[in-house]
């Protein structure tokens, strides 16, 4: 029997350089291809750093070994590094190749349902499947590389900036976000239940009236939720939490850390970033968060179509709506089937449709079918290029906003620069919103989120007029984490568990812990939760944060590679005492 080989890697594949050239080195890594030709064999060979040409030739001893290796079969290669005649530029190894004096075959491997450098040509749901060879792809291996750096970067940079790593419970109670809770049944207390953190909010409120002032964690946090290209069950959160301290200061922490994290990339973040409130972002752009790269903003024009003797106007204004405007750069050419769409895609978006006005080789035009008033003026008066295309919508303020919100998203993509950083504190969201459904109030962010000190006095007589003290970041019109000041007072707390409906049974079963802990000297406080998954999507340039989440669910909240959520047995289900109703 052969003496086996102690394994010892030397350098990576895609690692080998110039320097290495006269050396004699084992390489081990997965065959991503490989080709004959003229008399020689040449071997790819892939590990995490890349690619490294093999060639065997006619010095090669074991000949037939060769017809035993197929794509992704692991290999241990010995050889001399030697300079190539025909240089590879696409290759960071490409000036080199290593000459085979002796392989390994390692692992064997079965005839794979794909290739990594063909991902793009196939389904996600296999893809999902077999993700143990997705993640081989070279574009993968970068996105998890990056993701680990950025985690240690962040880990660093807190700690010198006073932060503890702390460690809250997965297993804990039911909270009151804003998603369902994932359940977990206690076999000991059967009908009582553990629920997986939607985020640590009431831990990490905890540690501040604990004394420890500054707390952060990497977390795993879950929520049952319906998944989008920015959303999955389990995901991963930078949290953040600090005393004695106001906003301003936070923002100033995480701005710095945002720099450095995208530096890491490559990009020169400029400080500090810009600011709105929730009302100016919701009255220029339509969205709590805008995407700052599209050049245009929403523009009211309640005022002028007052004027314009449309019946169609006259009636909605009549009703108290509003007519909020957008001025499309260099699209007043658009044809009659681009203005159509654009008029079903609003009613798509849950609007009426649109009014529009240009100028054409016949003057100005416009959609209303009467229209008493001189367009050419209006585009004068408002400093409208002529070039541009007008587009109005006519509904109540903020059915209004958000739809030139939507409509200004879906128009602007052509204006997105991929490589521009635009990012955005928005500020001062409403504490509560109306739940029309439910008819009562919910809490815009939770129910934690300390008010405005000069809007206390609101709470009874205009709740809905209150602001918060709660803030979101948000990068390129994606929103990449939210925090808020939290309430430190117990009868506040108290008070705005009341408002939102709560039981007084209700909110000592489930708060009661949290407001003994208030009554025992809590400090001011405030945090942040960032979206780190969010985070490395829009630091990698994909479109969904599931390539760069190791193993994700698919959009229909299933795990293909384990088979999970999957059945369970009888036995296990009485050891818990749950009944399985259809």
């Amino acid at each position: 029997m052969a003496e086996k080989k102690l394994l010892k890697r030397e350098t990576y594949c895609g690692a080998v350089r110039e320097e290495h050239a006269g050396r004699d080195l084992t390489v081990y890594g997965w065959v991503n291809n490989m080709r004959e030709l003229g008399g020689l064999t040449f071997i790819d060979l892939r590990d995490r750093e890349g690619l490294l040409q093999i060639v065997v030739n006619e010095t090669f001893a074991e000949p037939a070994l060769l017809k035993r290796i197929g794509k992704e079969t692991v290999l241990a290669v010995s050889g001399r590094v030697v300079k190539r005649a025909k240089p590879n530029p696409d290759l960071p190894s490409g000036q080199v190749e290593l000459i085979a004096s002796a392989i390994d075959i390692l692992a064997p491997s079965a005839v794979p349902p794909f290739v990594p450098e063909n991902r793009a040509n196939v389904s996600e749901e296999l893809r999902f499947k077999h993700r143990y060879i997705d993640l081989r792809n070279l574009d993968m291996q970068r996105n998890f590389k990056l993701r680990s750096k950025i985690n240690l970067l962040t880990r660093n940079f807190l700690d010198r900036e006073g932060f503890l790593d702390i460690e809250t419970p997965i297993l804990s109670n039911a909270t009151p976000e804003g998603a369902r809770d994932y359940l977990v049944p206690s076999r000991i207390y059967k009908g009582r239940f553990f629920a997986l953190p939607q985020s640590p909010q009431q831990f990490k409120q905890l540690l501040m009236i604990s004394g420890f002032e500054r707390y952060f964690q990497i977390t795993r946090c879950f929520r049952d939720e319906d998944l989008r290209a920015d959303r999955q069950l389990e995901f991963t959160q930078i949290d953040i939490e600090m005393s004695f301290a106001e906003p301003d200061e936070l923002f100033a922490i995480i701005e710095r850390l945002m720099r450095d994290v995208f530096a890491l990339s490559g990009h020169d973040i400029a400080l500090p970033f810009r600011r709105l409130s929730y009302r100016e972002a919701m009255e220029k752009y339509g969205s709590d968060k805008p995407d700052l790269r599209i050049p245009f903003t929403i523009e009211d024009f309640t005022s002028e179509a007052a004027t314009w003797k449309s019946e169609l106007l006259n009636s909605a204004l009549a009703q108290g709506a509003k007519v909020k405007g957008l001025a499309i750069p260099a699209a007043g050419a658009f044809s009659r089937k681009q203005l159509d769409e654009i008029n079903e895609t609003a009613k798509k978006l849950g609007g009426k449709g649109v009014i529009w006005m240009r100028k054409t080789e016949d003057g100005f035009k416009s959609s209303l079918k009467v229209f008493g008033a001189d367009i050419a003026d209006l585009f004068a008066k408002r400093k409208i290029d002529p070039g541009a295309l007008l587009l109005l919508v006519a509904d109540a303020e903020m059915p209004a906003l958000a739809l030139a919100g939507r409509l200004r998203e879906h128009l602007g993509k052509k204006f997105q620069d991929k490589d521009q950083l635009e990012f955005l504190w928005v500020t001062d969201f409403p504490l509560f919103f109306q739940n029309e459904e439910e008819k009562r109030l919910d809490s815009n962010h939770h129910p934690f989120t300390a008010p405005r000190p000069q809007d206390i006095a609101l709470l009874d007589s205009e709740p809905l007029a209150v602001k918060a003290i709660a803030y979101d970041l948000v990068l390129n019109g994606i929103e990449l984490g939210g925090g808020s000041r939290r309430i430190h007072d117990i009868a506040l707390q108290k008070k705005v568990f009341q408002m939102l409906g709560l039981e007084e049974r209700e909110i000592e079963d489930r708060f009661g812990f949290f407001l003994n802990a208030l009554s025992f000297g809590a400090p001011p406080h405030l945090g942040i939760a960032l979206g780190f998954d969010r985070l490395l999507m829009l630091l990698t340039g994909e479109d969904s944060i599931r390539e760069v989440i190791a193993f994700p669910k698919t959009t229909s909240s299933l795990c293909l590679l384990t088979g999970s959520p999957s059945v369970v047995s009888q036995r296990q289900l009485d050891e818990l005492g749950i009944a399985i109703k259809n």
